[in-house]
């Protein structure tokens, strides 16, 4: 019997990747949480899935412990999101099972933004060309870390850049975001001087525009000038992590802070949320808004004139 639901989690995983046109990490993602929901509800067909199950499985997530701490409310949604979908899923093909509109999310708190302006942000950019690393890893980190902030691009964006798809002429280029829908993004006059510096330096032949200078690799393979590799997501993340500890940077600082501190210099600057929300490639406005609480203009202006007028 159980093989019967694990055949149709097996479709519904085709089904996201091949007509949906999820990530691959959006795919494995969905595949862990329905699993761990199948294991734990000891679900073999469709039809045994029911309310008091999933309500049972929330309770186990609620109070489930993972290194130390609590599971996040949020992640706690994820589970119930991919369940939801799968039942979505089920429905079109007129096989019976629990509604998905039956299960609803649970409320969470109001994300917080971490980003990093005024010093922070000058001594982070500016910190890789004072180490001690090779001159080429300098030119590297610092053109990557300007092409952070400068474009606001997640880091798999980044990671994903090849040379002849960044348009150094125009100071602009387009990106493919989630769910591979293009945006264009800018690139300030800093951003576009670190990557001239570090291209210039480069000796391979690699067309990605960012990749791991290796001695090793090229010692092994003296005459493939193509031995360089391109970055992934997970090195990006750590050499912003190590910058952000030799400049001093108290706070977590990830590549996604960097993205977090473009938006907000935006909105602290004066643009539209509709035009942020494009150039952060946002489906939905209401993402974008996790913003506007720490960037609205016109509320500090209210409190400097009415707050505290009778202490002056």
């Amino acid at each position: 019997m159980a093989s019967k639901i694990n055949g149709l989690l097996t479709q519904f995983l085709e089904y996201l990747e091949i007509e949906k046109n999820r990530s691959q990490l959006t795919v494995r993602n969905y595949d862990f949480y329905l699993k761990r929901f199948l294991a734990f509800a000891r679900i073999g067909n469709p039809g045994q899935i029911d309310l008091e199950k999933v309500r049972q499985f929330r309770l186990y997530l609620n109070r489930l412990v993972t290194g130390g701490k609590p599971l996040k409310k949020s992640t706690q949604n994820y589970h119930i999101i991919a369940i939801r979908s799968f039942l979505k899923f089920l429905a079109k093909r007129d096989i019976k099972t629990l509604a998905p509109e039956k299960l609803e999310l649970a409320k969470v708190g109001e994300r917080s933004v971490e980003f990093l302006e005024g010093a922070d942000l000058d001594r982070l950019l500016e910190v890789p060309l004072k180490s001690r690393a090779p001159e080429i890893i300098k030119l590297r980190d610092k053109a990557i870390l300007e092409l952070l902030f400068s474009a606001g691009l997640r880091v798999s964006e980044l990671a994903n850049l090849k040379i002849d798809s960044v348009n150094l002429k125009r100071d602009e280029f387009t990106v493919r975001g989630k769910g591979d829908k293009p945006r264009v993004v800018f690139i300030s006059n800093q951003a576009k001087y670190a990557i001239k510096q570090y291209l210039a330096a480069r000796r391979d032949t690699e067309n990605w525009l960012f990749v791991g200078h290796d001695r090793g690799a090229k010692s092994r393979n003296q005459e493939n000038k193509k031995s360089n590799h391109p970055l992934t997501p997970r090195s990006i993340q750590r050499l912003v992590e190590r910058y952000s500890v030799m400049a001093g940077i108290t706070k977590h600082v990830t590549p996604h802070t960097l993205r977090h501190s473009y938006a907000t210099d935006l909105l602290m600057n004066g643009a539209d949320i509709r035009s942020v929300q494009a150039m952060l490639g946002h489906a939905s406005i209401t993402t974008t808004q996790i913003y506007t609480h720490i960037t609205n203009q016109q509320l500090r202006d209210v409190h400097k004139a009415f707050h505290g007028r009778k202490r002056k």
